[in-house]
């Protein structure tokens, strides 16, 4: 049979396609197998390759993260547990008529010193104050500009009186007068709505008397009707309404130059902490806050401190007050030392030079932070005992915080007394708490008192000779601890001087080793609210006071008015 071309063509490619198709099929059974048993057999003697480590820059993240959270977990725990337990006193013991009756007249930093650290299970315990509050008043200055709101420096008398072991009786009135003699305080009831009784007598067995000062005006003719004081809440309260009200006129439609000039010149009297907080506390309400709403008026303010002594700050060293003067130079507040005010006027105020000569100052107000005086009720008190207080400044006591010519009977601290310390908070405080652990050592001294005469009683009684012997040693023994027993005298140890100066600086005066560390700047600023925080009395304080300076960062002082 013969093949044609074309069908030997046809042979042959199918032929080498048959060839290629089993060159790559044949080999597949023989090669599959022996690859997954290598594979296999690779798999089982190399062992897997480690997991990355974490890079110590991760794991300080996580341990940083994880300590945060935990932190604020705690923190929140601990805020909760302490407001909760503030808010929820408990029960108190009643009044015990066999225990001592202390009177405590007044509400300020003495006062509540000494109630904070009193332990009332050894006396029946009435306060008696016109307020119900006790008032920081280092921050005074700050609420008189709207920094901080009023309320956070305030805290109920009862705050503090809920908390004691045995309960006290908080009174809001004004006493009018104490009886030395009988031992008794009347008081009123001189609030907007009274009952039935508003005014009554109590008697005491111990007196605290605490009642402050008032504002000194040295006699000099308007300050008392044409002056803003800064003394109590609702003297900052005042001065921001009044200086708010100031720069309202000031932009009134159509006010002369001259007019607008007056209103705007804030004149401050007292270059103390206080003025000069003050001073400081204006100029940032100026820069922060007024330059944005009053744009027209603000370059127009201007503030004054008036200042009768050689220097504004005495109590800091020379170069603080240098310091202060250079600061207030950049912030534009002059300052008068050595001026005197003959007259505060309605619309001006009279100055006495330093070269003698008289001016007349145009002033939109006049803000008074200078000195104090005693009480009406102090001066009646100090008149019933002419032989022992004789001091005008105040009430005369002795290392023991014993008003001279009571026997006993009463004591006074802070701002109502006259002593070798300055009328500071700080002194208050301390006399405070002093005179609170000095009345826990009374309390050991008449226990050994009474057991004294208990003894005495026995011995006379007993008729059998051995156990009258027994006695005697015992009484012996009482006398012997009684005579021994002392009470500390009252030592006042100076913590530092504080004081804003304005645009976010301060100024420090701390006892460092057997010298001083003197401070000032932004630094100092911070270490200034660090303290004042530290030192508020109640975590409720802390926080508004804290928030509130957080807000006025923010959101700035609000100039809207009632």
């Amino acid at each position: 049979m013969q093949i044609s071309r074309g069908q030997a063509v046809l042979r042959t490619a199918s032929q080498s396609r048959s060839l290629v198709l089993a060159s790559r099929v044949r080999p597949l059974p023989i090669q599959r197998p022996l690859r997954r048993t290598l594979a296999s057999t690779e798999i089982k003697d190399v062992p897997p390759p480690p997991s990355p480590r974490p890079s110590k820059f991760k794991r300080a993240v996580t341990i940083a993260n994880r300590t945060f959270w935990l932190s604020l977990l705690a923190g929140i725990g601990s805020f909760y547990y302490v407001t909760k337990k503030d808010r929820t006193p408990g029960v108190q013991l009643p009044h015990d008529p066999q225990k001592k009756t202390i009177v405590v007249l007044g509400s300020g930093w003495g006062a509540t010193s000494f109630l904070n650290t009193l332990d009332t299970t050894d006396y029946n315990v009435i306060v008696i104050s016109p307020k119900n509050f006790f008032l920081f008043t280092p921050l005074l200055p700050s609420v008189a500009v709207g920094t901080l709101s009023p309320r956070s420096i305030i805290q109920s008398t009862r705050y503090v009186t809920r908390h004691k072991t045995r309960a006290v009786e908080v009174i809001e009135a004004e006493a009018q007068h104490v009886d030395v003699v009988n031992k008794t305080v009347s008081f009123i009831d001189n609030s907007a709505i009274q009952g039935e009784l508003s005014a009554t007598t109590i008697p005491y067995d111990y007196l605290v008397y605490a009642v402050g000062a008032e504002v000194q005006t040295f006699g000099i003719p308007g300050v008392t009707e044409h002056a803003c004081f800064m003394k109590e809440l609702h003297d900052a309260e005042k001065m921001q309404r009044l200086f708010l009200d100031c720069l309202e006129s000031a932009a009134f439609h159509g006010q002369s130059e001259e007019e607008i000039k007056r209103l705007l010149h804030i004149v401050v009297v007292g270059g103390g902490p206080t003025g000069v907080e003050l001073s400081g506390e204006l100029h940032d309400f100026l820069e922060e806050d007024l330059k944005s709403w009053y744009p027209e008026l603000a370059d127009k303010i201007k503030i004054t401190l008036v200042e009768a002594l050689p220097s504004v700050l005495p109590m800091f060293s020379r170069r603080l007050i240098e310091y202060t003067v250079s600061t207030f130079k950049e912030s534009k507040i002059d300052i008068l030392t050595q001026t005197m005010v003959k007259e505060v006027k309605d619309k001006s105020v009279k100055l006495a030079l330093p070269d003698k000569t008289v001016i007349d100052m145009p002033c939109g107000m006049v803000i008074w932070a200078a000195g104090n005086r005693g009480r009406a009720i102090t001066q009646d008190l100090m008149a019933q005992l002419p032989g022992a207080q004789t001091n005008k400044r105040g009430i005369t006591i002795d290392e023991y915080m014993e008003m001279k010519g009571t026997n006993g009977t009463i004591f006074a601290v802070g701002d109502c007394t006259s002593s070798s310390h300055a009328p500071t908070a700080q002194v208050a405080s301390q006399q405070g708490a002093y005179l609170a652990r000095a009345f826990a050592q009374r309390v050991k001294r008449d226990d050994l008192e009474a057991k004294v005469t208990e003894l005495e009683r026995s011995v006379a009684m007993i008729l059998h000779d051995d156990e009258r012997k027994k006695t005697q040693d015992e009484l012996e023994g009482a006398k012997r601890q009684l005579a021994k027993f002392k009470i500390r005298p009252f030592t006042y140890s100076h913590q530092g001087t504080l004081a804003y100066i304005g645009s976010d600086k301060a100024i420090a005066d701390l006892p460092f080793l057997n010298g001083s560390f003197a401070s000032g700047g932004f630094l100092t600023f911070y270490f200034w609210r660090s303290a004042y925080l530290s030192t508020l009395f109640s975590l409720r304080n802390r926080t508004l006071v804290a928030t509130d300076w957080v807000r006025t960062k923010i959101f700035g002082r609000d100039v809207a008015r009632e």
